[in-house]
């Protein structure tokens, strides 16, 4: 389900070290790059530009920038990386591992790309967010990001008033529901072989939610390219203009098992993230994580934030080491 962003633009991996490689320049990467850049830090950000949002009309939940498109955010973000010198290259990256340490054991990394071109960095930052895999209903996926929604902060306003179903994948995943009755008085729960609960049925109940039992056979196109509704097993229609679903979160981990971070399941089954500690700092020294990677269910604004915690405490590590070394030379 991931799109492709494109720029005329695109600098050169450097032959060199640098202080840090970013991998994945969503909200989270460039955010931690700006930070690092601004500190006058050699960094070098490695981008397969497949935003996880760029399917979306707009950013939403975002002071300042309210509504902007994903592309046109990620767009600006890199420029403004570029504008203190620092770099963005697209590139994918297929393996990354310690190297040999450094003077006084500062770490090394080496980044690997699919051409086969390398990057040996001190530090690296982690930013390669979550990848969304919906449920195996026939004629769903397509309106991923329009008709079909996960989000009632990101999305919830747009949909407003709409007939919305909930498709559950299981107890965990009718959390949204309530919230998206905020946004409706008409919101029906397909259950879709997943059991409720009396509590949950009678909470639903209280709130007018009709919950139908039965298997979704497929969701049905209208005529405008949006949702008309849903076919269950049993071939009873049900009308609908949107839907909303609990995907399964997928850390995007390619290319990153030698580093071997640690790594957690979500609750409810709903996927894996990588575990971090203080700033995205990690069990692995010299590699940080930030954004959807280390908390899946975290919206843009927050991922920029942890963005730029840890590119700002990565900065502070490296003036650490600096100065180590320089004390170390007085010696």
């Amino acid at each position: 389900m991931d799109q492709t962003i494109t720029e005329a633009r695109a600098d050169q991996l450097p032959t060199g070290l640098v202080d840090v490689a970013v991998i994945g320049g969503g909200a989270a990467g460039l955010n931690g790059a700006l930070m690092l850049a601004r500190s006058r830090r050699a960094v070098v950000v490695i981008d397969s530009a497949t935003p996880r949002n760029a399917p979306a009309e707009g950013v939403h939940g975002l002071i300042g920038l309210e509504g902007i498109a994903p592309t046109e955010l990620y767009r600006r973000g890199r420029e403004e990386v570029r504008s203190y010198g620092g770099l963005v290259v697209d590139g994918e990256v297929v393996a990354a591992a310690p190297a040999e340490p450094g003077p006084d054991g500062d770490p090394r990394f080496t980044i690997t790309l699919a051409d086969g071109r390398t990057l040996t960095a001190r530090r690296i930052l982690v930013a390669t967010g979550v990848r969304d895999v919906l449920p195996d209903i026939p004629g769903l996926a397509q309106h991923w990001g329009t008709s079909l929604v996960h989000c009632p902060y990101c999305h919830g306003w747009e949909v407003r008033d709409e007939p919305i179903g909930v498709i559950a994948v299981g107890p965990g995943s009718l959390h949204p529901t309530l919230l998206f009755r905020q946004l409706s008085e008409d919101v029906i729960v397909f259950a879709n072989g997943t059991e409720l609960d009396t509590e949950t049925r009678a909470r639903f109940t209280a709130r007018g939610i009709d919950v139908i039992e039965g298997a979704i056979a497929e969701v049905l196109a209208a005529g405008d390219g949006g949702i008309a509704g849903v076919r269950l097993a049993d071939g009873t229609v049900v009308a609908r203009r949107v839907l909303t679903v609990m995907t399964q979160l997928q850390v995007r981990t390619e290319g990153l098992d030698g580093l071997e971070l640690p790594t957690a399941e979500l609750p409810g089954g709903m996927g894996r993230h990588f575990v971090t500690e203080l700033a995205g700092s990690t069990a692995v020294p010299g590699v940080w994580v930030a954004g959807n990677a280390a908390e899946p269910m975290i919206q843009v604004g927050a991922s920029a934030a942890a963005g730029a915690m840890a590119g700002g405490h990565i900065n502070a590590d490296l003036v650490r080491a600096d100065t180590d070394a320089a004390v170390a030379a007085l010696v």
